[in-house]
């Protein structure tokens, strides 16, 4: 598989401008990539919970010597700092680029980047763009979007915010827009491709959104990536709500509305109010809150929360307070709970939802806000109405639905906390709740997919090589323990190729030097062998607090593994001549299982 790093520096060739450099220079991977990943210093590196995937053992590597970083768990993947912002916000190499130059305050040159890509996705971009202009004269230029200027004013939204939020309408139409967009020059195939018309019979397309109150949805960025439409008659039977399908700049995932605007606010308050609609976003924010985000529905996604923890660890669930709207907080919490957020819940005094809360009462639905409770507070108190009778059977039931909760709390502290809470609640002993905790994760383990840790990927003879060299990459001063390891093996001892190459290098280091410095020894590699050993001066940071392996012992199995492999190739032969050479390997054999054995025995003699 190439790696990340390989594409990108591919493209560092390819571009031959300079700036990509320079613009890495001004980064420093470990300050950069910690700003989303909590890392722990490993020996010369750095390690956490990897981003992209789930997992409980730390597998996510950061070296600050050579400036980048891998994942040795599920993913697999790594790369540099540019190849990280790549794969954190799903950019093309442009855009991530383009992002970091602006950060680190590097113009970057008028130059043609051949990024094809990015170019499809800037068309598409530019189609939005217009078609938020064309539905924006609508509405306010025109008597075609009367109805909707009338159905806004009603719901108290002033002219001002309908311009923040470029609201508009499209019409009663079934192709307006899109004879529209291809007067401006733009394909039906790619009018197609934003989800703003659908394809019909006989290469005919028709306008997806008519005669609907208009929300535009953009990125972070501000690039309109979508719409959602809302119906004006709530007495026709047609959806309520009808939004962009999934294309190649629209993830549902992964948008939040509004974020454009209020990332900032988010950002100072470090805190942000979690909505489900646009006009429970809307609403709040024309009374001064603006910190706000709404998920567009019930559903919290991995995608969203990863978009937010760029600004802030704490959410405040303003959702709907029905029964839809509390099971949307207690399927977030897993997720928030692992990206290490802080979670709150507002209930509201007045009103089913914040947009009709904040116009009953301004002042108490800001009040609300502010009197947020912590999330197992209110979940609490919620499985207790449930269970309102103080009888054993209530409380085991109570105990029961509270626990998958309060198994997940990765913070100890915060755990103790709620444990001695509940034991208190329920009049049990401490003790009692943490087995009926840990009953509940065997019973759960049973039926959750197992994640994948770096043991499991890897075999145990993989796994020895991957240490063996980590360990021997990492050393500046080459002692007899060195020596003598390298002694014992050859390139050959090595499973995998890659890995003789990079041991044969080394070795040949080795015997002309008592002092090696990584990253020079790195710069004189090929592209694909450098890439490699990258990957294996990193590994060692994943063993528990960088824990130094048995250089010799680890020498004598990789020999003794080559040594059984020939010898298992000559018996199956049954040749004649061959006799001779197998009796010195199973002599050698012999020899390297008693120099193991005595290895094992001297460190136990030792500790």
């Amino acid at each position: 598989m190439v790696s990340v790093s390989f594409v990108v520096r591919s493209w560092d060739i390819f571009m031959s401008t300079g700036q990509v450099e320079e613009i890495k220079e001004k980064l420093d991977v470990v300050e950069y990539v910690g700003r989303f990943v909590a890392l722990k210093k490993s020996g010369r590196n750095f390690k956490g919970l990897c981003p992209f995937h789930q997992e409980k053992s730390p597998s996510f590597v950061v070296s600050p010597d050579r400036q980048i970083w891998h994942c040795f768990g599920t993913c697999g993947v790594g790369g540099d700092v540019i190849s990280f912002l790549m794969k954190w916000e799903n950019l093309t190499f442009y855009e991530a680029l383009r992002e970091l130059a602006e950060l680190v305050g590097v113009k970057l040159d008028d130059a043609p980047y051949d990024d094809a890509l990015w170019q499809r996705k800037e068309l598409l971009y530019s189609i939005n763009n217009l078609a938020l202009k064309y539905y924006s004269y609508l509405l306010h230029k025109t008597s075609f979007g009367k109805e909707a200027r009338e159905y806004l004013v009603n719901r108290g939204t002033n002219e001002k915010i309908m311009k923040t939020f470029e609201l508009g309408y499209a019409p009663a139409s079934w192709d307006s827009l899109l004879k529209f967009l291809q007067k401006k020059g733009h394909t039906t195939e790619n009018i197609i491709a934003t989800g703003l018309a659908i394809s019909g019979r006989g290469g005919s397309a028709y306008d997806r959104f008519r005669h609907r109150l208009m929300f535009p949805l953009k990125d972070a960025k501000g690039n309109v990536v979508g719409f959602s439409g809302r119906l004006l008659d709530s007495k026709k039977k047609e959806a309520k709500y009808v939004n962009t399908p999934e294309t190649e700049i629209y993830h549902k995932r992964e948008n939040l509305f509004g974020i454009n605007l209020t990332k900032d606010e988010i950002r100072k308050a470090e805190n942000v109010y979690v909505v489900e609609g646009e006009f429970d976003l809307i609403t709040p924010y024309q009374h001064g809150i603006s910190n706000v985000v709404a998920i567009k529905g019930a559903a919290f996604t991995d995608e969203q929360l990863a978009v937010l923890k760029r600004y802030t660890k704490r959410l405040t669930l303003a959702l709907d307070m029905d029964e839809a709207g509390v099971e949307a907080m207690k399927r977030g919490i897993k997720s928030a709970e692992k990206q290490d957020f802080e979670i709150y819940v507002a209930q509201f005094t007045h009103g089913k939802d914040p947009d009709e809360s904040v116009t009953l009462n301004a002042i108490q639905f800001k009040k609300d806000l502010k009197n947020a409770v912590p999330i197992y507070d209110f979940l609490i108190a919620d499985i207790q109405r449930t269970y309102p009778e103080k009888n054993s059977f209530q409380k085991k039931k109570i105990g029961d639905d509270l626990m998958p909760f309060i198994r997940d709390i990765t913070n100890p502290i915060v755990q103790s906390h709620y444990v001695k809470h509940i034991a208190g609640l329920l009049e049990v002993s401490e003790s009692s709740v943490y087995r009926l905790m840990r009953s509940s994760g065997k019973q759960a383990f049973t039926k959750k997919k197992v994640v994948s840790s770096p043991e499991s990927v890897y075999s145990r003879l993989e796994l020895v090589q991957r240490f063996f060299l980590s360990y021997l990459l990492q050393q500046t001063d080459l002692g007899e323990e060195v020596h003598e390891s390298c002694t014992v093996l050859s390139p050959e001892d090595f499973t995998i190729p890659s890995f003789a190459h990079v041991f044969e290098k080394y070795q040949d280091l080795v015997h002309k030097t008592s002092t090696f410095e990584y990253t020079s020894f790195a710069r004189a590699l090929p592209p694909e062998t450098q890439s490699v050993a990258d990957e294996l001066f990193m590994f060692n940071a994943i063993s528990p607090d960088g824990e130094k392996p048995d250089l010799l012992k680890s020498a004598y199995e990789i020999k003794m593994h080559h040594v059984q492999k020939e010898m298992d190739t000559l018996m199956q032969r049954e040749n004649v001549e061959d006799e001779v050479k197998l009796s010195a390997l199973s002599k050698e054999y012999t020899e390297l299982r008693k120099k193991l054995k005595q290895s094992s025995l001297e460190k136990f003699t030792q500790s």
